[in-house]
């Protein structure tokens, strides 16, 4: 099947006529053509966003609450069928595609079509002088280009706040996994969204991505991916003066303390570690644990670990999907290695992983865990994103807090003790945007999301994102 773009309302073919090929992981094999777009493409679309921008801007809230209600229903009532295109665009097992990510997309464009109702701005009285007053007012035309881990959930994590605050959009998802991006096209038409109020351009980086971040109709950039593209990314914007968010890159500790609830502290550091296969930008990639319980927690670790199944991500039974794509498994596998020429050692996983059957030719790789670094190594320093995982041994809270903060990456962290003060003073040390107490993924769509350091800048959730999407603007009065 030819995917196509949606540019003003329509499903269109891409002005090059050409087509990439989309993979589906667990096999190896493609199973469908994504757009080859290009600038000729995105300027379709920011000429359809123009175009509908003052009537969208001025649609009552209400209505667009309705309008974002309906998206929310229309994914809701094809549930299955977007279980099934996420499962099979990205690999990951269908249950999680089942429980997470189409649940939570369906949740963002909720969540936001109720939020724009309650968005209040601020007043201050100058008493006998003045009353200022503060509106909201969208930016124009936003650019959203979201990654391939989590392709519909962090999709509309954009969309729904862009739109809802009275923005145009146009939207670059990722080339790897475009399906649910496509099938939220057919989405938009069956729900009635006008015409080009939100644009679809598929297409690779280079083309699509760099024409939306370069375009000077496009005011804010918000962005999701890698660290190094988003430093090309804010290249490009910083000297056009655009509004940019950018959540990039993780390398998130784990600090386990002796004292706390071992049984649970084990299942869900091993759900931390490996969900998605590890393709989560919030994965607990290097574990720290307390020496006075370190091989205790790591026995037990690793003999869950060895019941996770790796395997056809249709199947029920299985834990861990197939890794996105063949390049991505080979920087995986080699970075593997890497750590065994540091000095690591692999107790668990550490190979590629062949399946019978329909997934004879995917690309799978077993959860590894990996001890004997030391913490200042590429292994432990350097972004994997996949099923692999340190452990290290700790003495002290300082110790366990310069290990955590000793990478360029500041995106989150979990804690594990039942110390509630020691939790309070960790939670403060910690150079990361998102701090986890005994538990791991809780998110609440209200509260602040994003990183520090190269993990990025500014917020996504709640009222960030409502704020990201608008510009403030101050009224005075004279009384």
């Amino acid at each position: 099947m030819k995917l196509q773009n949606y540019i003003n309302g329509a499903l269109l073919a891409p002005t090059s006529g050409k087509y990439l090929d989309n993979f589906e992981p667990a096999t190896g094999k493609v199973y469908s053509y994504c757009p080859d777009s290009d600038e000729r493409d995105v300027q379709l679309a920011v000429e359809a966003a123009k175009a509908a921008f003052e009537s969208w801007r001025n649609t009552d809230l209400e209505e667009r609450m309705m309008i974002l209600m309906r998206m929310a229903d229309g994914i809701e009532k094809r549930m299955d069928e977007f279980v099934t295109a996420e499962s099979r665009d990205n690999g990951k097992p269908l249950k999680l595609a089942r429980a997470v990510d189409i649940p939570r997309a369906v949740s963002n464009f909720r969540f936001y079509a109720s939020a724009i109702q309650h968005f209040a701005s601020e007043s201050h009285q100058m008493p006998g002088v003045a009353i200022n007053y503060t509106l909201r007012q969208p930016v124009g035309i936003a650019g959203c280009i979201s990654p391939w881990n989590l392709p519909l959930y962090l999709f509309t994590w954009k969309i729904a706040p862009a739109l809802a605050t009275g923005n145009c959009v146009v939207a670059k998802p990722s080339e790897v996994t475009p399906y649910t991006a496509y099938l939220l096209s057919e989405v938009c038409i069956a729900a009635g969204l006008p015409k080009g109020v939100l644009n679809i351009v598929h297409g690779l980086g280079s083309k699509v991505g760099q024409a939306i971040v370069e375009h000077s109709d496009i005011k804010v950039i918000s962005f999701t991916g890698g660290t190094e593209t988003g430093k090309r990314i804010a290249a490009t914007a910083a000297p056009m003066f655009k509004k940019i968010s950018l959540e990039l890159g993780g390398k998130n500790p784990t600090l386990v303390f002796a004292d706390c609830d071992f049984e649970a502290t084990v299942k869900q550091v091993v759900t931390a570690s490996f969900s998605n296969q590890g393709e989560i930008c919030l994965c607990g990639s290097r574990i720290f644990v307390e020496r006075s319980i370190y091989e205790k927690f790591r026995d037990a670790f690793v003999a869950r670990v060895l019941q996770l199944k790796v395997g056809d991500p249709n199947e029920e039974t299985s834990n861990l999907g197939a890794i996105v794509s063949a390049p991505h498994q080979q920087k995986i596998l080699s970075y593997i290695q890497l750590a065994q020429e540091e000095g690591g050692k692999i107790l668990c996983g550490g190979k590629e992983v062949k399946l019978e059957g329909r997934c004879n030719e995917g690309y799978f790789i077993q959860p590894t865990v990996i001890e004997g670094l030391d913490f200042l190594c590429r292994t432990q320093q350097e972004e994997i994103f996949g099923p692999v995982t340190t452990l290290t041994p700790f003495e002290t809270e300082e110790e366990a807090l310069t290990m955590a903060n000793s990478v360029k990456y500041g995106l989150a962290a979990s804690v594990w003790t039942n110390d509630l003060k020691r939790a309070h003073c960790i939670a403060e040390k910690l150079e990361v945007g998102i701090v986890w107490i005994n538990c791991w993924l809780l998110r609440d769509l209200r509260t602040p999301f994003g990183g520090v350091k190269s993990s990025g800048v500014g917020r996504e959730g709640g009222w960030e994102a409502l704020r990201f999407f608008t510009e403030p603007k101050n009224v005075c009065i004279k009384q």
